[in-house]
C-alpha cells in the first residue's frame, strides 16, 4: 500500500525531480514497505543507495542510525545549526553532475525546484543573473558566458538547477557539467 509521501519544506516536490520514486522495496532503516523509496545521494559509510524510505529520512531517522546525510556543499548564507541539519540529514538531496549543491538564503534553506535547462530559465531572470556573475567568476568572456547560459540543458550537461529562497522568493541557480 503506498502512503501519502512527507513534507519536505526544503524540497517541496521530490517526485517531480526524481529524487523520489515508487517502489515495492522494504526500507533498511524502517524495514517497511510503503510504496516509495529515496533515490537521491546517500552521504554515509554504507551504501544506502536504493534502500532508505523518505519518512526515515523526514524524522531523522536515517541520519541518526546510519550518520548520514542527504546534501552536497551547503553554499550562501549563514544559517542555524538547525536549518543545517534539517537540510542535511532529513530532506532528500538530489542528483547532479558533480557533487551537489545546496543554497541558503535570507538565514534559511531554500527549496529545490529541479534542474532546469535554458528554456525553463527564460520565466527566472533573478536565476539566471546568479548563472551569468557564477560563469564571470570563472574568469569566461561575456561571450562564452552567454554560449554557456544558451546551451543549458534540463536532461544533459551542463545543467542548472534551480532553487526558491523560503522567504523572499528569490531564485537561485548553479550550473553543473563535467
Amino acid at each position: 500500500m503506498t502512503e501519502a509521501l512527507p513534507v519536505f519544506p526544503y524540497h517541496p516536490d521530490p517526485p517531480s525531480t526524481g529524487s523520489i520514486a515508487p517502489s515495492a522495496t522494504a526500507c533498511v532503516c524502517c524495514g517497511r514497505v510503503r510504496g516509495y523509496i529515496y533515490k537521491g545521494p546517500v552521504h554515509a559509510v554504507a551504501d544506502l543507495s536504493d534502500l532508505l524510505y523518505p519518512w526515515c529520512i523526514a524524522d531523522g531517522s536515517a541520519a541518526q542510525r546510519y550518520e548520514a546525510h542527504f546534501t552536497g556543499e551547503l553554499i550562501g548564507d549563514e544559517v542555524s545549526l538547525e536549518v543545517v541539519l534539517s537540510v542535511d540529514a532529513r530532506t532528500p538531496g538530489f542528483s547532479a553532475w558533480q557533487d551537489p549543491q545546496w543554497f541558503f538564503h535570507c538565514g534559511d534553506g531554500a527549496a529545490f525546484l529541479g534542474p532546469v535547462g535554458a528554456t525553463d530559465l527564460a520565466a527566472f531572470p533573478d536565476a539566471i543573473e546568479v548563472l551569468r556573475s557564477e560563469a564571470l567568476a570563472w574568469g569566461w568572456a561575456a561571450d562564452k558566458v552567454e554560449n554557456h547560459l544558451g546551451a543549458l540543458d534540463k536532461d544533459s550537461q551542463p545543467t542548472a538547477y534551480l532553487f526558491r529562497c523560503r522567504t523572499c522568493s528569490t531564485h537561485l541557480a548553479y550550473a553543473d557539467f563535467t
